[in-house]
């Protein structure tokens, strides 16, 4: 559908003077970001899968299919879906033993306290779950899923995903934070978040203090295009940081996002200039509509085995694929060692070398 939008987008400042969020076709053809000869299309899209366009990435988009907005605005391919596509392509919900947890490694589990996003990527994972209607657990699901945890000894780690948690209210964060931090086993909370990049102004101090404990905390930060990382997402990254968070970083390789060894060079620089640690590069997962952002594993590799010795090992993440069915990630990587031949490694540009 991207093809087909002709007209052009009101300038930033005239974005920014419209503080909401796009959630309806006449909010896209309004901002001049889809033509009305696609609203029917779009209502078609929208049925399915929900649209959220913040104002911080409004600001992002220069055309209607540039990477910001291939990322956010709905496409009719999203209603094709291919034979390998999934509802739920790496198995949550097999995995879930009592709303709200998802148990696919020994020692962590997530916890998904709600569904809600501050945008809606044309891409995820869960797209067919998260949405308006919230998913919020309630505060009986939420004991629930807490005490599932405090059954649990051998879990180390909870991952608060969903959704994103940094859209709960600073209070119902502060109880969630608090309440696993008085679990004698949990070691390491883990905030995985949109927010940071999507809608910065949101990083309140009453949402960081929120986040506060004598736990290990992580935050990992969800970009996919060096354009994400504004002066003010990198301002609610520091904020993050002065409290003593470690913030990593994931990222989603795209078709006509990052695929091209200088969009994936941009964008793990402009993590590190964030002072993000680049920690996950993922394989698309295999959800309904996205074949269009599928990038094969082998063009994967291959910008990746461009990129070494180019960039800083600080930047470098670990390319991943989410094994079908929730049997886990594993890294893929381009390989150097050659296995048919003993002490034999190729350097980044395919050269052969002998070693001991």
């Amino acid at each position: 559908m991207h093809d087909m939008v002709k007209t052009a987008p009101q300038h930033s400042a005239e974005r920014s003077a419209k503080r909401h969020t796009l959630r309806t076709p006449s909010d896209l053809i309004d901002a001049g970001l889809a033509p009305e000869a696609d609203r029917t299309t779009l209502e078609a899209v929208g049925e399915r899968f929900t649209m959220a366009i913040p104002p911080a990435f409004q600001d992002l988009i220069t055309h209607p299919d540039d990477p910001i907005a291939r990322q956010v605005i709905p496409d009719a391919r999203e209603l094709v879906t291919l034979p390998y596509e999934d509802a739920d392509p790496i198995g949550d919900d097999a995995l879930s033993p009592v709303p709200g947890i998802v148990h696919r490694y020994a020692d962590r589990a997530l916890l998904k306290p709600l569904l809600v996003c501050p945008l809606y990527c044309r891409f995820c994972f869960r797209r067919e779950h998260v949405g308006p209607g919230g998913g919020l657990l309630s505060d009986a699901q939420l004991e629930t899923a807490l005490d599932w945890v405090r059954q649990h000894p051998d879990i180390r780690e909870i991952i608060l995903t969903g959704g994103d948690p940094l859209m709960l209210a600073p209070r119902r964060l502060k109880h969630i934070v608090q309440s696993l931090s008085d679990i004698p086993h949990i070691e390491t909370i883990r905030i995985h978040s949109r927010v940071p990049v999507a809608d910065p102004a949101r990083m309140t101090e009453e949402l960081l203090d929120a986040m506060e404990t004598d736990r290990a905390m992580w935050l990992v930060v969800h970009a996919n295009h060096a354009s994400e990382l504004t002066p003010q997402a990198t301002k609610a990254i520091r904020a993050v940081l002065s409290r003593a968070i470690p913030v990593l970083s994931q990222s989603v390789l795209l078709r006509g996002v990052n695929d091209t060894v200088e969009s994936l060079e941009a964008l793990l620089r402009a993590f590190l200039k964030a002072r993000v640690k680049p920690y996950y590069l993922h394989h698309l997962d295999a959800a309904a509509g996205t074949g269009h952002f599928h990038v094969p594993v082998a063009e994967g590799q291959a910008l990746l085995r461009q990129l070494r010795g180019r960039v800083t090992g600080l930047a470098w993440p670990t390319y991943v694929l989410d094994i079908p069915g929730g049997r886990g990630k594993v890294p893929i990587g381009p390989e150097y060692l050659d296995p048919a031949s003993p002490g034999t490694v190729s350097t980044p540009d395919g050269e052969a070398c002998s070693f001991t």
